[in-house]
């Protein structure tokens, strides 16, 4: 198993600091994808992930052309409040790469829009809310997986 988080261009370092601890919780690894809204040794980051950094399986990439030239022959499912099939409906499998945007804009359109077949949603029950917490999503999703493994 694990699965693979993926964020692209994570802005807020306490966000990516429970998602690191969360990776290691859910034996997942985390993929970072540069620029970050932080720098990778802030106190935020470390704090939110506590002593479990040197025990993350962490790998971090300058760009998306970057990520995707190692991993885009890989299963690739896309996150995004855009999507317009439920998470529910992701046909989870091992080494699985879940792929999350940045906290303020979500994915790229680039990457929404040539991935659609691949773009899932987690449902919202309220018209006042736009968008779950990045951490927040990441869990939903890793957790629905691991049921389904």
């Amino acid at each position: 198993m694990p699965f693979n988080i993926v964020l692209i261009e994570p802005e807020i370092p306490n966000n990516t600091g429970n998602i690191g601890r969360l990776a290691l919780a859910s034996g997942s690894n985390l993929h970072l994808v540069k620029p970050f809204g932080f720098e990778i040794d802030d106190k935020r980051l470390k704090r939110a992930g506590l002593d479990y950094w040197p025990h993350i399986a962490l790998y971090i990439y300058d760009s998306i052309e970057d990520f995707y030239k190692k991993h885009n022959d890989k299963n690739l499912v896309y996150l995004s409040s855009h999507g317009t099939k439920d998470h529910w409906s992701i046909e989870y499998e091992d080494d699985m790469f879940f792929v999350f945007g940045k906290e303020s804009v979500g994915l790229p359109d680039s990457i929404t829009k040539n991935n659609i077949d691949k773009l899932y949603r987690i449902p919202l029950y309220s018209p006042h809310v736009r968008s779950l917490n990045l951490a927040n999503a990441v869990s939903i999703t890793v957790y629905e997986g691991l049921k389904h493994i």
